[in-house]
């Protein structure tokens, strides 16, 4: 579940998560057993999870942690193009 989540999120368009997270859940017992582990209703877990869904990060973190998942961050990977541009000055 996670290296898929993050080859979607590797893409650059992160409407793609809600729809990555959607598959799963369909996989591994649908949304009622989602609703069940979360606390989330049905309802909105199906919007949040829509192809126009954009989940709020605390309902990210909750569908995560049911799939015993989590949110990282890692520093973004440099290209040789973006080591060249100028850094913005801090006033």
């Amino acid at each position: 579940m996670a290296a898929y989540i993050e080859a979607m999120l590797e893409d650059g368009d992160a409407r793609a998560v809600p729809v990555a997270l959607r598959t799963i859940v369909d996989a591994v017992g649908g949304m009622t057993a989602l609703a069940d582990k979360t606390g989330l209703s049905r309802e909105t877990l199906y919007r949040t999870l829509s192809e126009r869904g954009n989940p709020r990060l605390d309902t990210l973190a909750v569908i995560l942690a049911a799939f015993g998942l989590r949110l990282t961050v890692q520093p973004a990977q440099k290209s040789r193009a973006r080591r060249s541009e100028p850094r913005p000055a801090i006033a």
